[in-house]
């Protein structure tokens, strides 16, 4: 597991990058310099797993002899033979920076575990630009078959005692914000269509405030500064997308898109923030799969006077709490 800079060594980063021609600024993801190089803009700190969180009580660990690497977070459990729902999770960050192993994701996961009462599987994907897409869409499927892999007889894979033990196979839910809420979506189109091991069914997804977008405007999204970075990222992160701006991996309701109805799980909570620019769209794809025949119920939230991933940053907050609270009650709802 890749762990955080010494100062020193991010202060040199910093004075190499000052001394070199900058060739394009995707912040607050990552700035590329003329010389090939780049710099990942991060403003989280690695931080080691912890057993019963003071404040939550949840405990984690990381899983690193397995591809990818994830933090599985497990809430107090005072029935030793409890079986709870199980929550396979992507973070977000433009497919270019963020990790299941810093200190923002810690006390989000924590939280989330905690209310839910759920075992969270965070799954630390490849990141653009050394691995492009469709790079990290592989590597949920990978994660996914790993979850199932504990339900198969006669495997080479290890399994985890915690997901053994404590995960209720008849409630994998798949989840995501952000770029992480894009990787939900398309693995669940995935499942749709290909059956998984052990005859395994999801029961839901949360597709929270997505990184979807599309060369056709929605809603006033367009904003000419927004517009061209959203493009920039995609184009960084998948330059031989079919489609480009408008492959269905980015934009699930583009024209010739995969029908929503092969989406797997039989409910679907979408999650956006009034002041998020992805809104309109991500408002859009939950009617879309509304009206595609899929055989499932739609639940669609909206937090006000929000912006992007707002709960992220501070899960604490009122309005996080609240929308915490709501993929809680999803994840444990009939």
């Amino acid at each position: 597991m890749a762990t955080a800079a010494a100062p020193e060594a991010t202060a040199a980063a910093a004075a190499s990058a000052a001394s070199r021609k900058l060739f394009s600024d995707l912040s607050p993801f990552i700035k590329l310099y003329a010389d090939g190089t780049y710099e990942r803009i991060t403003d989280s700190p690695y931080v080691p797993p912890t057993l019963n969180d003071p404040i939550t009580g949840v405990s984690s660990k990381d899983v690193t002899n397995i591809s990818p690497p994830a933090r599985i977070f497990l809430p107090e459990i005072r029935d030793g033979k409890e079986k709870i729902p199980i929550v396979l999770y992507f973070h977000g960050g433009g497919f270019i920076t963020g990790s299941v192993f810093s200190e923002t994701d810690l006390k989000y996961m924590n939280v989330l575990s905690s209310e839910s009462k759920s075992l969270f599987i965070a799954v630390e994907y490849r990141l653009a630009p050394e691995h492009r897409l469709p790079a990290a869409y592989e590597d949920s499927w990978a994660a996914l078959e790993w979850l199932c892999s504990h339900v198969i007889d006669n495997t080479h894979i290890k399994k985890d005692p915690w997901i053994s033990n404590h995960g209720d196979f008849n409630r994998i839910y798949i989840a995501g914000d952000s770029a992480g809420g894009n990787i939900a979506h398309n693995l669940a189109m995935r499942i749709g269509s290909n059956p998984l091991p052990g005859n395994l069914k999801i029961a839901g997804v949360i597709v929270s405030q997505p990184y979807f977008w599309g060369s056709v405007e929605i809603g006033g999204e367009f904003d000419k500064d927004l517009e061209k970075q959203a493009h920039r990222v995609w184009n960084l992160c998948y330059p031989d997308a079919p489609g480009s701006i408008d492959c269905s991996m980015i934009n699930p309701i583009a024209s010739g898109a995969p029908n929503l109805s092969q989406l797997a799980g039989s409910k679907l909570l979408v999650a956006v923030s009034e002041k998020d620019r992805f809104t309109a769209r991500t408002t859009a794809y939950a009617e879309e799969v509304k009206k595609s025949g899929w055989n499932g119920t739609v639940e669609f939230v909206e937090i006000k006077d929000e912006d992007h991933c707002f709960q992220i940053v501070d899960p604490e907050a009122p309005n996080s709490k609240f929308l915490i609270k709501k993929m809680a009650e999803f994840i444990n709802s009939v």
